[in-house]
């Protein structure tokens, strides 16, 4: 496959899946208030993700839609990052881990703003505006939190002491990361994380929270790309209705 169609597989396999996380919380945050914010980022992340598959199968060139290849891949064919496809746990971990994603995606997104693909760019341009307001909710609440009350803190940084060791992944290229640097379509994955951990660290020093001494994260360590049976059971719940009616429409 082209190096632009995996870009848009990775890229919209991110926000599929983090976006369908997310929306497990609809009806079951902790106030009403977070519950509408909750719903509205997956909202979000699924219509970026409409974009994004939606470009891969144009490019595919297979006559799929971007429903068929949300709901008809299984879960080996999927290319998120594993920290997307983790579970929600409490309200603190569903945060850290949105805030983690967020600072990473705004800075892709920037740096896709000047891609020598079009399609890509001017995706980049759209989605942006709604990623920086997703860092900026996720970023001040994980400092309200981290700096809160006594247990507030405790789970923040129970949260970040287990998703960190996932950051690494999102800064580690392999042949298809590199093939789409090479052509201009992606900005070389390591040369956001200086930027990432210098952001990283003045969120978590407001937060008063402690980023782990984990050397295979800071290293950032490829995770890989196989996905934990959490993928699994996700898709389990996302496809069920296309596969079970195959082609239904509303």
């Amino acid at each position: 496959m082209s190096a632009l169609f995996e870009f848009c597989l990775r890229m919209g396999d991110n926000t599929l899946v983090l976006g369908h996380r997310v929306s497990e919380w609809c009806g079951h945050a902790p106030v009403l208030e977070e519950d509408i914010a909750l719903a509205n980022t997956a909202l979000d992340l699924i219509g970026q993700t409409q974009l994004w598959l939606g470009l891969a199968a144009e490019v595919q060139g297979e006559g799929k839609s971007a429903d068929d290849l949300a709901f008809l891949r299984d879960a080996w064919d999927f290319r998120n990052a594993l920290l997307c496809e983790l579970p929600n746990g409490d309200f603190g971990q569903t945060l850290m881990r949105q805030y983690l994603f967020d600072e990473w995606h705004c800075m892709m997104l920037n740096a896709l703003r000047s891609s020598t693909e079009k399609r890509v760019s001017d995706i980049a341009d759209k989605a942006i505006k709604e990623a920086s307001y997703h860092l900026e909710r996720s970023r001040d609440t994980v400092i309200g939190l981290g700096d809160g009350t006594t247990e507030s803190h405790a789970r923040m940084q129970a949260a970040l002491d287990y998703l960190y060791p996932y950051v690494g992944e999102l800064f580690v290229a392999d042949g298809h990361d590199e093939a789409a640097t090479k052509a201009g379509i992606a900005p070389d994955l390591a040369s956001l994380r200086d930027g990432y951990d210098a952001a990283l660290s003045a969120t978590m020093a407001a937060a008063m929270l402690t980023i782990p001494d984990d050397k295979f994260a800071h290293k950032g360590g490829r995770t890989g790309r196989m996905h934990t049976e959490h993928l699994g059971h996700m898709l389990t719940q996302m496809q069920w209705l296309q596969r079970a009616y195959p082609g239904a429409s509303w």
